[in-house]
């Protein structure tokens, strides 16, 4: 079943590669959507696709790269919008 989730992390989560680690887990699982950097130091994160792998995307978000330090992770589902083809940076 396809979902989608808006996740925003908060923590020492910017200028560690956090977007890319993002991204690059998202292409593994073969999801789609975004993630961008926040003006507030957050990262906000848009994934869909199946619930399994939406499910270890965000069991990734939650740990973060080597270099992050990911104290809360907002979590609110979406419904899929089917708009994207890939998983881009923001």
């Amino acid at each position: 079943m396809r979902v989608a989730r808006r996740l925003i992390v908060s923590g020492h989560v910017q200028g560690v590669g956090f977007r890319y680690f993002t991204q690059d887990t998202a292409m593994r699982e073969g999801v789609t959507g975004w993630v961008r950097n926040m003006p507030d130091g957050r990262v906000d994160v848009y994934v869909e696709g199946e619930g399994a792998a939406i499910d270890r995307v965000e069991r990734a978000i939650r740990t973060g790269p080597r270099g992050a330090r990911v104290l809360d992770v907002s979590v609110e589902a979406e419904a899929p919008s089917g708009a994207y083809t890939n998983f881009v940076i923001g």
